[in-house]
């Protein structure tokens, strides 16, 4: 068998990634995303977009991302092959580490091929080492959705002090059902989860003052909501309620407050996640009317 070559691209050979054929039923190119289109507004890089290839032929490819002002990327979400030793080997050489954030349509396990193409990936991942930590949902409601009445419950005011965030979001953990929180914290402890939401909430490109943290009549901490933007789409960047006030359903109250202020913003769309293990949390998105754009696992 002819020797592999396994090398990032370089600048202008972006049409060499793109030439490797796939069905496009899994991964961005499932919903309607374009690598060339993607390439050419700078969300991939060159020196991070991989290539394997036999005779000059692409048989496996993978591109990591990351925001413009990052130096490590933050993301594998580019992953296809037609050769799937040449897969994992591509993902051994690569010196690029990031989560392999697979997208995929609702409901894909009915789907016989869809199936098969996602467990490929998985499998081709899991050989190079990774496993799998969570699946997860993600949400885009639209104004279209109907905009869910504030119910009034709780007072929301903003909080410029990282200091009392970071403590916020250490109570929020304490019994987290989030998987990448769990994670965190059983391999680093509460404080660096606590302090890994807080960097990932700095990072988002949108202004800190809209963070709020929520409040009972009798000034007691219920929570925090971060309505916020990523590098594409207005988000909810975080939902989360400290133990003690856990059980009275305030988690709607935070995403009915963080839809509204990024309506108010002028958003008409509005993107968010949450695992598909964290029952509760899902159950308040859809009552909040968000419904489910796409299924996505996570592998680390």
């Amino acid at each position: 068998m002819t020797d592999l070559v396994i090398r990032p691209i370089t600048a202008g050979e972006e049409k060499l990634f793109d030439s490797l054929p796939d069905p496009a039923l899994v991964g961005r190119a499932a919903f309607g995303e374009r690598y060339l289109d993607m390439a050419a507004a700078g969300q991939y890089r060159p020196e991070w977009t991989w290539v394997a290839l036999r005779d000059d032929v692409v048989v496996a490819r993978a591109a990591w991302w990351g925001g413009p002002d990052d130096d490590q990327p933050l993301a594998l979400d580019w992953f296809d092959f037609t050769d799937p030793d040449a897969a994992v080997e591509l993902l051994r050489t690569a010196p690029l580490r990031a989560e392999y954030s697979l997208s995929l349509p609702p409901g894909w396990r009915d789907d016989p091929a869809v199936r098969a193409q996602a467990q490929a990936r998985i499998d081709a991942a899991t050989a190079a080492g990774m496993s799998v930590l969570v699946e997860r949902y993600r949400y885009r409601w639209t104004t279209g959705c109907g905009l869910p009445d504030r119910p009034g419950r709780l007072t929301f005011r903003p909080e410029p002090d990282d200091a009392v965030i970071l403590d916020a979001l250490r109570r929020v953990g304490e019994g987290s059902l989030d998987a990448h929180n769990r994670h965190t914290t059983a391999t680093s402890g509460p404080d660096a989860a606590a302090r890994e939401e807080l960097d990932l909430l700095r990072w988002l490109p949108s202004p800190r003052d809209w963070w709020r943290l929520a409040w009972t009549a009798s000034g007691e901490l219920v929570g925090i909501i971060v309505p916020a933007r990523n590098h594409s789409d207005p988000i909810i960047g975080f939902v989360g309620v400290v133990p003690e006030q856990r059980g009275h359903g305030y988690a709607y109250d935070l995403l009915v407050e963080g839809t509204h202020l990024l309506v108010e913003g002028g958003a008409t769309e509005i993107v968010a996640a949450t695992d598909q293990t964290n029952h509760p949390m899902a159950a308040v998105f859809a009552r909040a009317n968000y419904p489910i754009e796409r299924e996505r696992i996570d592998l680390v």
